[in-house]
């Protein structure tokens, strides 16, 4: 009778409990949604590839079934995920106020717990003013000559080799360049591979958190530790034998440091180091992979970009030979369409996450205090009600429409107070090395791959091109005025 009694109670208990879970309380209206199964919710769907350039499929199907704002259950977390580019805004605009910048724990770990996505108020506003101190306009054009020369000195090293492959050339030519402004860092004469150490970390960003020998996750773990490790090597090296005058970020971080009274840790500091040689050359080469592929697909595009940085070339009073100026680069009107169409269907960012810091209601919905909130920017870039053929590439759509920051139909970059502060950095490097190809060398696909896209990143792996100069054969054995695409 007892038995009977405690399993009956247990049962019960169970039901209970998952009806609870699949029925949050809540003082007003939730948004529809399914919170899936206890505990797990719907992780396993977020995390399936998505093969498309399309929304990916877990976010696609909910849309259909509940419309632009619905709620689910991610890493045990109850989420709110916004299509809604009004919500999306909303959002953006309340951060400090009614939201504060959240990440799942497992993001949390990957990145580091005291990385500045996971920071706030004074701190956070810290840490930015000392990155805009590297990527700001003022910084970026003392640094174009060097852009520039690191995309010449690239570019004509691949016209020497057969083929190349785009993504894993550009991210080590931009990985460098950032590496070298940030620490110094000279991979020629290094004794360790750092760049290495991102790969593994990359392969395994967006994988099942399961930390178990042999996953992607444990491997992106190590690849953090052991480039971690390395910086903070570094960072020892560079206490104990000072430089006399600052040559990179790691100088000024290490004066802030060394400050009487500062708020800066060197936990925080190497963090916030990490974060920005992982994000600062991954995402950028990633949409230079794709923009490359872009303009070989379309033609047009190519000959009106070629057209316009030509022009540049005629218009120089020092020749065409000279280096590339700030005005010059101000003056790319086409270039910077171009950047804006790739970002959108590059979707680099695919979520963007906040917390509810108390009760709120929109659209006569409520999100309960401490429900996770991920604005979903592919939703709202791909959106046909906002874009004419949104997965059409157009740059023509942005003609006479300036971005100098986020929009509600534009957040590649993020919006708000946490704007990415690395923008306009991305903007340079692409410019630059657009420049650079389209005035001096011509291209052909020679095997274009599989973009596989995740709920995270676009991984367009096994893009190979051969580069040639602008004026010489692009393909084996025949003459043509432009590269054609073998697809």
């Amino acid at each position: 009778m007892w038995v009977l009694c405690i399993v009956t109670f247990v049962v019960i208990s169970i039901l209970q409990w998952v009806y609870n879970w699949r029925n949050p309380r809540c003082n007003g209206q939730l948004p529809p949604g399914s919170m899936g199964f206890p505990l797990l919710g719907e992780t396993l769907q977020f995390f399936a590839p998505n093969r498309t350039h399309d929304i990916s499929p877990f976010v696609k199907e909910r849309l259909k079934r509940y419309g632009p704002i619905f709620r689910t259950s991610l890493v045990g977390r109850p989420v709110i995920i916004s299509a809604d580019a009004d919500l999306n805004y909303f959002v953006f605009q309340q951060e400090g106020n009614l939201f504060q910048s959240w990440y799942p724990d497992t993001f949390t770990e990957i990145f580091g717990r005291q990385n500045v996505g996971s920071l706030h108020g004074f701190m956070y506003k810290y840490l930015k003013n000392m990155v805009l101190s590297l990527f700001g306009p003022v910084s970026l054009q003392v640094m174009l000559p060097e852009v520039e020369k690191t995309a010449v000195k690239r570019l004509k090293e691949w016209s020497c080799r057969d083929t190349i492959e785009v993504k894993e050339e550009t991210a080590n030519m931009i990985f460098d360049l950032t590496a070298r402004k940030l620490i110094s860092h000279d991979p020629e004469n290094s004794p360790e591979n750092l760049r290495e150490n991102f790969t593994a970390f990359i392969q395994g960003l967006i994988s099942f958190p399961v930390d178990i020998p042999g996953t992607a996750y444990h491997k992106c773990l190590q690849g953090r530790k052991n480039a971690m490790r390395m910086l903070k090597k570094l960072l020892q090296e560079r206490r104990a034998n000072p430089r006399k005058q600052q040559r990179d970020f790691f100088d000024y971080v290490l004066e802030e440091l060394d400050k009487e009274g500062t708020i800066l840790t060197e936990s925080i500091a190497l963090d916030l180091m990490f974060v920005l040689l992982f994000a600062s050359y991954e995402t950028t080469s990633l949409a230079l992979t794709l923009g490359m592929k872009f303009l070989s697909d379309h033609p047009l595009v190519l000959q009106r970009l070629t057209e316009e940085h030509d022009a540049i070339l005629r218009q120089r009073e020092e020749g065409a030979d000279s280096r590339l100026t700030w005005k010059e680069y101000k003056s790319m009107a086409y270039t910077f369409q171009f950047i804006n169409e790739t970002v959108r269907l590059a979707n680099i960012v695919p979520g963007i996450f906040r917390k509810a810091l108390r009760e709120i209601r929109f659209k006569g919905y409520t999100i309960p205090e401490g429900w996770g909130v991920m604005v979903c920017p592919p939703a709202v870039h791909l959106n046909p009600s906002t874009y004419e053929n949104p997965l059409s590439f157009d740059p023509s759509r942005w003609e006479g429409i300036e971005i100098n920051g986020a929009t509600k139909q534009l957040m590649a970059f993020g919006g708000g107070m946490r704007f990415c502060v690395g923008t306009d950095f991305t903007k340079v490097q692409m410019a630059v090395y657009i420049h650079c190809l389209v005035t001096k060398y011509r291209w052909e696909i020679v095997r274009g791959g599989n973009t596989v896209r995740t709920p995270g990143l676009q991984f367009p792996g096994g893009f190979h091109i051969r580069v040639r100069d602008r004026d010489t054969r692009c393909t084996r054995g025949v003459t043509i005025p432009t590269c054609r695409a073998e697809l």
